[in-house]
């Protein structure tokens, strides 16, 4: 397993504050595994939850979504759970099988987890199947349709097209 902490790009919280999207940085003690990443999560004021969003090694991302006692996930690429303790976690958070050698780069978990935001299942899944794509840049877009991509973007370095 990769050491976590070398291979996080970023992680990132989101929540809403009387109609208005914050973000913050999301310390990297807090990215051990899905737990604790969602209680961390938990911790923050967001007027209907909040979201996590992690980008691992220019390879995967995973979301996570709080709303009391309610956590829903979402891994990029299950794959990514052979080397990377936090989409392991992720992978058995789900409940699904660890994959094997041979399995194709695929989603695992909720893909309509932001669908009540304006990010539907439809386009997430035609977002994560851009293989051109890196995770930055996804979830970039991702927050882009939530409607908070210029904060997004100033906080991950990117350059806003």
């Amino acid at each position: 397993m990769a050491d976590q902490q070398d291979g996080v790009d970023f992680a990132l919280a989101a929540y809403r504050e009387e109609g208005v999207w914050q973000l913050q940085e999301v310390a990297s003690t807090a990215l051990e595994d899905v737990d604790t990443f969602a209680a961390a999560l938990r911790r923050l004021p967001g007027d209907h939850g909040s979201l996590g969003m992690v980008a691992v090694d220019e390879d995967f991302f995973v979301i996570v979504r709080v709303a009391g006692p309610s956590t829903r996930v979402l891994l990029s690429d299950v794959t990514a759970a052979d080397e990377w303790e936090l989409a392991r976690s992720a992978v058995e958070f789900l409940g699904i099988p660890l994959p094997e050698d041979d399995d194709e780069q695929a989603p695992a978990g909720d893909l309509d987890l932001l669908g009540d935001l304006g990010m539907h299942a439809i386009d997430m899944g035609v977002l994560i199947d851009d293989f051109e794509l890196y995770p930055d840049e996804m979830l970039s877009d991702i927050a882009r349709r939530l409607g908070f991509g210029p904060q997004f973007d100033d906080a991950v370095g990117l350059t806003s097209a």
